[in-house]
């Protein structure tokens, strides 16, 4: 259980719309995130799934039945917000228990639920601590505890790892990922960092000003980018667009008004030869491997990857092409892609 479903949903503040008229199926045990820039709609959307915000029009639906208009206690889910909001001075077993004592649950039941979670969440010895013992991602981990011992029929994440330093969202992005294939329940998640969208995701819900631009998993999103926005919002660095007006030696689909390309899909070769020949700005070394982003005059910025070393340097005049991977996206004059 644990299928999800919108129907032509809206949502209006006053005269303004945020939310127009997204449909989407969600399956039972689907890991499914939204991405999109701020102001997007993606924490508007899932308030709606939530119950903490109205439905202007459209309906909600969970296993089939309409809870459009039902409250948040009666939906079956549970939500995890950016802030942990736990009781500072209860202990980690009594914030985790708190939802079914005041649902009225059992002690036996409550102590047996919170051990399970605890076991899953490996807060086993912490269980007795107050939330101020704690690190940011334990107390991360207090608060989706006390989502499990409810036993939902869905998780909803509400950006829970925005307020982690970038090695404890490591880490609490492979817990999260574990306790969705331990847990297998629908898990419908929000966020603004890709890198969480592309390692987390079954699919990836990528929203425009309160429309859905495209979905898809991770690998079709980044490979095969239906629009402008999608190509350039997926992936980073994003892929470069460039006018076909500059493009040289390729011959675009019919109606295309720009080729774009990923940055790990060129490579370097002599100046007049290629695509077309840039300056080399900027060389940021990373380890693994090397960003070199080039002035290509009124064709503007473009960026390339390089596993390992490129041997390029600042002031150096280069030509880029394609790779033996490369491939190049068409898009017409409005953005769409062209196959």
């Amino acid at each position: 259980m644990g299928r999800i479903a919108l129907r032509a949903v809206e949502k209006w503040f006053g005269d303004v719309q945020v939310i127009k008229g997204v449909d989407l199926e969600i399956a039972a045990g689907e890991f499914v995130i939204f991405v999109g820039p701020s102001g997007c709609g993606k924490s508007t959307l899932l308030r709606m799934i939530g119950g903490l915000e109205d439905t202007s029009r459209g309906a909600i639906l969970i296993d089939e039945e309409d809870v459009t208009d039902q409250p948040p206690s009666r939906r079956g889910l549970t939500m995890v917000f950016q802030s942990y909001a736990l009781y500072p001075h209860m202990s980690v077993r009594d914030n985790m228990g708190f939802p079914l004592k005041t649902a009225g649950a059992a002690k036996s039941e409550i102590d047996s639920r919170v051990n399970q979670a605890a076991e899953v969440l490996k807060l086993e010895s912490f269980l007795e601590r107050r939330p101020k013992e704690l690190s940011g991602g334990q107390r991360q981990r207090v608060a989706i505890g006390r989502s499990i011992v409810r036993d939902p029929t869905a998780f909803l994440f509400d950006e829970p790892l925005s307020n982690l330093d970038a090695a404890l969202r490591v880490e609490m992005r492979y817990e999260i990922a574990k306790l969705h294939q331990n847990l297998g329940r629908t898990m419908i998640y929000v966020t603004h960092d890709q890198v969480e969208a592309m390692t987390l995701a079954d699919r990836i819900v990528v929203l425009e000003f309160g429309v859905i631009a495209q979905v898809g998993s991770p690998r079709e999103l980044y490979e095969n980018p239906e629009n402008l926005f999608v190509a350039q919002f997926i992936g980073s660095p994003k892929m470069n667009i460039i006018d076909v007006a500059y493009v040289r030696g390729v011959e675009p689909a019919p109606g295309a008004a720009t080729v774009g390309c990923r940055p790990e899909h060129l490579e370097f070769c002599s100046a007049g030869q290629g695509l077309l020949d840039g300056t080399v700005e900027l060389v940021e070394y990373l380890g693994a491997d090397e960003y070199v982003l080039l002035n290509c005059g009124d064709a503007g910025q473009v960026t390339q990857r390089t596993i390992g070393a490129s041997g390029v340097k600042p002031g150096q005049k280069v030509g880029i092409q394609p790779n033996a991977e490369g491939k190049l996206h068409a898009f017409n004059k409005d953005g769409k892609a062209l196959h």
